[in-house]
């Protein structure tokens, strides 16, 4: 396993970086994302959905927790936990049978239910750098 950092200078680089880990993408396949507010997580995501398949608008699950869809190549769960109270949410909407069904998650802010997560899960961070441009990006991705 080691760490491929991404370096991306616009909105369309990030998208397909997330494309690509979509098209790529196995069955069981947990990404755990991270990164602050506006750095791009649901851009990667929605780079993501394209690349396995999926045609139909991706937008943040921010009040509901979870998306689920079902039009792709693998079902996607797409988690946004920003807003969870308490970790213990998560047993209430089933996390697990998600996350270790036949499809691929992400879950943006991961790190507020980090206890959680499952060790083998892939970790994206996304950060910005303002030297180096409004659009840049840098995209470490551990455990690939």
């Amino acid at each position: 396993m080691s760490d491929v950092i991404y370096e991306t200078h616009s909105p369309e680089e990030t998208f397909e970086i997330g494309k690509k880990m979509g098209e790529e993408a196995k069955p069981g396949l947990i990404i755990a994302m991270t990164g602050d507010l506006g750095v791009g997580k649901t851009l990667f995501t929605q780079g993501f959905a394209k690349g396995l398949g999926i045609e139909g608008p991706v937008n943040s699950p921010t009040f509901t927790i979870l998306q689920v869809y079902e039009d792709g190549r693998l079902p996607f769960y797409h988690f946004d936990v920003y807003r969870i109270g308490d970790v213990e949410e998560m047993d209430e909407i089933g996390f697990e049978d998600y996350v270790f069904g036949s499809g691929a998650s992400i879950i943006e802010w991961a790190e507020l239910i980090d206890e959680i997560i499952p060790e083998e899960a892939v970790r994206v961070l996304i950060e910005k750098d303002p030297e180096k441009g409004f659009d840049y990006r840098k995209i470490t991705i551990k455990n690939i």
